[in-house]
């Protein structure tokens, strides 16, 4: 995996759990604007759909730099409209990552040929 493909999965995943915690925090300031007179749900979503925005404009950068297979692409973008899907992208691009630098380290110790 060369650096620029490394960084595009690596702003995905800093964007994904945020991104996650402000859908949730959506959530809640849904609930609590039908059942109290708090409103924060003008906030909310301004925070929640500029973080949607980056979470998608960088989930097709790693897509196209990746070069994830459709299946792959679908999943990571199914898991960022699920409340908690974040998360569960954030740990499986975590995982992606680093199986990545040990491939290459290995590569490099001539451990495997690729």
């Amino acid at each position: 995996m060369d650096l620029k493909t490394a960084t595009a999965i690596r702003r995905l995943r800093l964007v994904s759990a945020p991104e996650a915690i402000s859908f949730l925090l959506l959530l809640v300031c849904s609930v609590l604007k039908r059942t109290t007179d708090f409103n924060a749900v003008p906030v909310m979503g301004m925070v929640h759909g500029v973080l949607f925005v980056l979470y998608v404009i960088f989930w097709a950068d790693a897509w196209n730099r990746a070069k994830w297979p459709l299946k792959t692409a679908a999943l990571y973008f199914v898991l960022s409209v699920l409340p908690a899907g974040g998360f569960f992208a954030e740990r499986r691009l975590r995982r992606e990552a680093d199986d990545a630098v040990i491939a290459s380290r290995a590569r490099e110790e001539g451990a495997v040929k690729a």
